[in-house]
């Protein structure tokens, strides 16, 4: 049977046209001109098509003229030469009321291993319209919340600065000189909480690179903490590790909590020197480390009064499994979180 006659069943040798005639998937058998030989009912039901629109007729002239699309006729016929397949092209076909349905095409050539085989194509069509009807909904309400999440971190940023703004004037009204400090030093927690917020609202979840992260965290607290930046630094040396958003904040909250500690009282009387905040993952753990090069520990103990930055430091640290190690840096003070993969942390070398 000739490939231009469409009323008689084809013959033997095409055995894709039973197939065609009983897929549940919307399909159709071209010839090697692109002419419709057979499609299956579930085309006809997706596309709401006869016979008569679309056996006989090139792939491309099918229905009102919808699938007159340039594109997929040169993927056909490079399709039909032997010299490319169709995988998963997607191409817009108007539908009803001028609404547009996403389609995905699949066409390949089909070989019988016979030599005088006509050409045969199996092109079919998967409707994911409503599939990416959802994916766009689904992006529109991850950008709705990233928008109204971006609107709670100013708010909580203002309400920050805010409740800094008002430790400060009332350590202001207060007499003694241990209730102002006391008040400035909730002063300066709030604030370094205040920079922590700012670096993290870039982070949300999955996974954070410390190297920028640090560096970011460190001009940060600079910026806000230091008065003279010819007097005192603050820098960070940190290597490539990734770890958990989820850690990323107990660490930054150490650093902030650590870095401050340095600020009030490592250079007193216009004491010159340098902060360094370093990080090193190694075989066994991980070690991180804020030293600074100024008056060091006090001669007496007894004068090392614990206060609240400290309690929070020994906090984050239990809640990391790790432990707090503080040494004189000859000059100045080095203290050192250290995390080991073993129950038992035992010391390691400080950074």
């Amino acid at each position: 049977m000739a490939d231009s006659d469409f009323s008689t069943p084809l013959d033997g040798s095409d055995l894709a046209f039973a197939l065609i005639e009983s897929s549940q998937a919307a399909a159709l058998l071209l010839n090697g001109n692109l002419v419709v030989v057979a499609a299956s009912d579930s085309f006809y039901r997706a596309f709401k098509l006869d016979a008569a629109q679309v056996i006989g007729r090139m792939a491309t002239d099918i229905g009102h003229g919808e699938w007159a699309v340039p594109q997929l006729r040169s993927l056909l016929n490079a399709t039909a030469s032997g010299s490319a397949a169709i995988d998963a092209y997607e191409m817009d076909l108007k539908g009803e009321h001028g609404a547009n349905r996403r389609l995905v095409l699949h066409a390949q050539k089909l070989d019988y291993g016979l030599e005088d085989a006509p050409v045969r194509l199996l092109l079919t069509v998967i409707d994911v319209t409503a599939a990416r009807g959802i994916e766009k909904l689904k992006d529109e309400l991850l950008l709705g919340k990233a928008a109204a999440l971006q609107e709670v971190e100013h708010r909580v940023a203002n309400s920050l600065q805010i409740i800094a703004s008002v430790i400060l004037q009332s350590a202001k009204k207060v007499q003694s000189k241990d209730g102002k400090d006391q008040l400035r030093d909730a002063h300066r927690h709030v604030m370094s909480v205040a920079a922590l917020q700012q670096q993290l609202s870039t982070s949300r979840i999955g996974e954070v690179a410390l190297r920028p992260y640090f560096v970011q965290l460190c001009e940060s607290l600079g910026a806000s903490m230091i008065q003279d930046h010819d007097r005192v630094t603050l820098t960070a040396d940190i290597d490539g590790s990734v770890v958990d958003a989820s850690v990323s904040v107990s660490l930054g909250l150490l650093v902030t909590e650590l870095a401050i500690n340095s600020l009030k009282h490592a250079f007193p009387k216009g004491r010159k020197g340098a902060i360094v905040v370093a990080y090193r993952a190694e075989p066994t753990g991980w070690v991180l480390c804020v030293r600074d090069d100024g008056v060091g520990m006090p001669a007496d103990p007894a004068k090392a009064k614990p206060g609240l930055g400290t309690s929070i430091v020994q906090a984050l640290a239990k809640q990391l499994q790790a432990k707090v190690e503080v040494v004189d840096n000859q000059p100045g003070t080095k203290v050192s979180i250290i995390h080991t993969a073993t129950q038992h942390l035992a010391a390691q070398p400080a950074v």
